[in-house]
Protein backbone atom coordinates (compact mmCIF):
# COMPACT_ATOMS: atom_id res chain seq x y z
CA UNK A 1 0.00 0.00 0.00
CA UNK A 2 1.34 3.33 -1.02
CA UNK A 3 1.87 5.66 2.27
CA UNK A 4 -1.38 7.56 2.42
CA UNK A 5 -3.16 5.92 0.50
CA UNK A 6 -5.33 4.87 3.56
CA UNK A 7 -6.16 8.33 4.87
CA UNK A 8 -6.52 9.55 1.19
CA UNK A 9 -9.48 6.95 0.73
CA UNK A 10 -10.90 7.91 4.20
CA UNK A 11 -11.21 11.31 3.59
CA UNK A 12 -12.71 10.26 0.13
CA UNK A 13 -15.33 7.84 1.46
CA UNK A 14 -16.05 10.77 4.36
CA UNK A 15 -16.66 13.34 1.95
CA UNK A 16 -18.96 11.33 -0.59
CA UNK A 17 -21.05 10.85 2.61
CA UNK A 18 -21.09 14.72 3.48
CA UNK A 19 -22.39 15.42 0.07
CA UNK A 20 -24.99 12.46 -0.59
CA UNK A 21 -26.37 14.13 2.88
CA UNK A 22 -26.28 17.16 1.89
CA UNK A 23 -27.28 16.99 -1.67
CA UNK A 24 -28.58 13.34 -1.72
CA UNK A 25 -32.42 12.16 -2.61
CA UNK A 26 -35.02 14.13 -0.72
CA UNK A 27 -32.73 16.72 0.42
CA UNK A 28 -33.74 19.56 -2.10
CA UNK A 29 -33.83 19.95 -5.85
CA UNK A 30 -31.40 21.39 -8.55
CA UNK A 31 -32.99 24.80 -10.39
CA UNK A 32 -31.37 25.30 -13.46
CA UNK A 33 -30.98 29.28 -13.52
CA UNK A 34 -28.42 29.66 -16.51
CA UNK A 35 -28.96 27.76 -20.00
CA UNK A 36 -26.87 27.93 -23.58
CA UNK A 37 -25.21 27.03 -26.60
CA UNK A 38 -22.75 29.54 -26.80
CA UNK A 39 -19.48 28.98 -24.76
CA UNK A 40 -18.66 32.52 -24.95
CA UNK A 41 -21.76 33.55 -23.16
CA UNK A 42 -21.32 30.75 -20.66
CA UNK A 43 -17.93 32.09 -19.70
CA UNK A 44 -19.43 35.44 -19.60
CA UNK A 45 -21.91 34.89 -17.30
CA UNK A 46 -20.21 32.77 -14.57
CA UNK A 47 -17.72 35.84 -14.86
CA UNK A 48 -20.79 38.19 -14.14
CA UNK A 49 -21.71 36.60 -11.49
CA UNK A 50 -18.22 36.00 -9.74
CA UNK A 51 -18.32 39.51 -9.93
CA UNK A 52 -21.56 40.77 -9.31
CA UNK A 53 -23.13 37.86 -6.54
CA UNK A 54 -19.94 37.34 -3.87
CA UNK A 55 -22.53 36.05 -1.62
CA UNK A 56 -22.81 32.85 -3.59
CA UNK A 57 -21.90 29.45 -2.09
CA UNK A 58 -20.20 27.49 -4.78
CA UNK A 59 -20.46 24.41 -3.25
CA UNK A 60 -24.21 24.27 -3.81
CA UNK A 61 -24.15 25.25 -7.64
CA UNK A 62 -23.52 22.63 -10.27
CA UNK A 63 -22.24 23.26 -13.39
CA UNK A 64 -23.33 20.76 -16.52
CA UNK A 65 -21.83 20.33 -19.91
CA UNK A 66 -24.04 18.45 -22.41
CA UNK A 67 -22.06 16.95 -25.27
CA UNK A 68 -23.88 17.20 -28.57
CA UNK A 69 -21.67 15.02 -30.28
CA UNK A 70 -21.93 16.11 -34.20
CA UNK A 71 -26.02 16.40 -34.62
CA UNK A 72 -26.19 18.82 -31.82
CA UNK A 73 -24.61 22.16 -29.96
CA UNK A 74 -22.97 21.30 -26.68
CA UNK A 75 -25.73 22.75 -23.51
CA UNK A 76 -24.29 24.45 -20.94
CA UNK A 77 -26.08 24.40 -17.57
CA UNK A 78 -25.67 26.42 -13.82
CA UNK A 79 -27.86 25.07 -11.24
CA UNK A 80 -28.30 25.91 -8.37
CA UNK A 81 -29.04 23.58 -5.19
CA UNK A 82 -32.56 24.46 -3.51
CA UNK A 83 -32.77 22.55 -0.33
CA UNK A 84 -36.78 20.92 0.94
CA UNK A 85 -38.14 23.20 3.73
CA UNK A 86 -37.59 21.10 6.93
CA UNK A 87 -40.36 21.06 9.49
Amino acid sequence: MVPGQRKRKRQQERERREWAERFGEGAGRWEAVFSTQDPDAWKAELQRLRREEPSIEWDTVRMDVFCGRLEHPNTYRLSVFVPYDTP
